[in-house]
């Protein structure tokens, strides 16, 4: 059964109760909680025994057998089978961010999860870069014959075939991400895993040589690109990736010659514009960011470009601030047109706290023109969207699985919808789920911790199962969250 209701009935309700609700009456250290534990069910390989989503099963076992190459691991990115290296890529980058910025401030066992989740990620990427210095995997799974099918990952029979780019054929973009995502998980093991973070920066240096010396999109090969593009085609080029992995090698290294090569091609590279954007496909946005802190905190001033782009897209976000905005919901969520919305709440409320905490170190505010905007004020920013989340918005649906009360049942995603296999051992073949995707009936499994897609322009969620640009959680939405959920943890009065 769906959620249909009445959209000025949802709004007075919202105003008349929603708008009550207290800030204490979030419990974000369970959110963070659950935060992590959802990439348990995204898992691809061999569980451990330590699995806490116990209706997933092993799959994918045989990833990488056509090129006689261990593939297995890693993480479905969404609600289908695939393993999308690029988002992949992305989503362990955020984790790494998230532990880097805020992990001091997790509780001991969640910086372990978030650690394992992280290293789940790391562990595959480099196996996808293990054939360097002249081959690259960029994704395992047929996503035509995989999208053709609703079947659980452990009953998989479409095919597995490994994409492979090798030199000089270019993979700039999936490159590039995975040299940030070595790269900065190498700063977050670095205290608890030296030597684990050692060989990872080892390898993103190798992967960023690859990524350079053969400059290009992945997509423009002939024998992949119709197979990768409709789902993760980078349409904003692939300079961008070459910059976020060089900066994340500047902040890993410290060479001098990665902080050479992020100044030097700025303009060249096209990053000189000013972006309100920041996900998979766009790196922009974060590269301001994480680049600006050599401005606030090291005094780099050959970089302030970066700085200077970076206060305009946190500029863009305050609503009294001059000149132009992004766009927010009646609802206040901060919306972005054309796919899932909340994959943008997440990752830009990442950054508004980053950024605060940048310059709340150096004891900063941001300047909007005549406005000086103090870092609390970009906290309460990212907060909003965090409440708005997790229930404080006209549905009064919390878009975290799992948490709350009220929360969607009935989210895009084969193995959450389909019986497991510990209630269904026979196997459910290619169009034989069908029936469970089309039924109205709560995903019999919960996938505790997904950030489903998100509402409309509306703030308008039907808990609709085939409805997949609003119902079917993914990697890279809940990747920066856990970050976002572990400082409200830590400061659960802030207001």
């Amino acid at each position: 059964m769906k959620l249909h209701f009445n959209p000025l009935s949802l709004i007075f309700f919202f105003f008349l109760f929603g708008a009550a609700m207290s800030s204490n009456q979030h419990d974000y250290s369970d959110a963070l909680s659950k935060s992590i534990l959802f990439f348990e069910g995204q898992r691809s390989g061999y569980l451990p025994n330590d699995q806490r989503l116990t209706w997933r099963r092993n799959s994918g076992l045989s990833d990488g057998w056509t090129h006689n190459t261990d593939l297995t691991g890693g993480y479905y990115d969404a609600g289908d089978n695939v393993k999308f290296n690029f988002p992949m890529a992305f989503t362990t980058t955020m984790l790494a961010w998230s532990v880097i910025e805020f992990g001091e401030l997790m509780p001991p066992p969640e910086l372990r999860n978030a650690l394992v989740a992280l290293r789940w990620s790391s562990d595959y990427l480099l196996k996808s870069v293990s054939q360097l210095p002249n081959r690259i995997f960029v994704q395992v799974g047929d996503p035509i014959a995989d999208h053709n099918c609703w079947e659980r990952p452990e009953d998989m029979d479409t095919p597995r075939t490994a994409y492979v780019v090798n030199a000089p054929n270019p993979a700039s973009e999936v490159a590039g991400e995975i040299t940030a995502a070595l790269s900065a998980a190498s700063i977050a093991v670095r205290s608890s895993d030296p030597g684990y973070s050692q060989t990872l920066l080892q390898i993103a240096v190798k992967t960023f040589q690859f990524a350079d010396m053969h400059r290009g999109a992945y997509s423009s090969n002939d024998d992949i690109k119709n197979d990768v593009c409709p789902f993760y085609c980078d349409f904003n080029g692939f300079q961008d990736e070459l910059l976020w992995g060089a900066a994340w090698l500047r902040k890993a290294t410290g060479d001098e010659s990665y902080l050479s090569y992020i100044e030097s091609n700025r303009e060249p590279f096209g990053a000189s514009e000013n972006v309100d954007e920041f996900g998979w496909d766009n790196k922009i946005g974060g590269l301001n960011v994480l680049v600006s802190k050599e401005v606030i905190t090291g005094n780099m001033y050959n970089l302030e470009a970066y700085k200077a782009s970076a206060e305009s897209f946190m500029c863009s976000l305050v609503p009294e601030s001059p000149g132009q905005h992004v766009e927010y919901t009646p609802g206040g969520l901060l919306y972005k047109p054309g796919g899932s919305q909340l994959q943008h709440a997440t990752t830009i409320s990442f950054l508004l706290l980053v950024y605060a905490q940048y310059l709340s170190r150096s004891s900063l505010s941001l300047n909007c023109g005549s406005l000086s905007v103090p870092p609390d004020h970009l906290r309460r920013l990212a907060k909003k969207q965090v409440d708005y989340i997790l229930g404080e918005n006209p549905m009064g649906l919390s878009y975290m699985v799992g948490y709350g009360e009220r929360y969607p049942k009935r989210i895009h995603h084969r193995g959450s919808s389909l019986p497991s296999i510990v209630d269904h051992p026979g196997t459910i073949g290619c169009k034989d789920g069908s029936v469970y995707f089309n039924s109205t009936e709560p995903n019999p499994n919960v996938l505790i911790g997904a950030v489903v897609g998100g509402p409309g322009e509306d703030d308008m969620y039907d808990d609709d199962r085939s409805d997949f640009r609003k119902s079917e959680p993914t990697t890279y939405i809940n990747a920066p969250f856990v970050g976002v959920l572990a400082y409200f943890a830590a400061n659960p009065s802030f207001s």
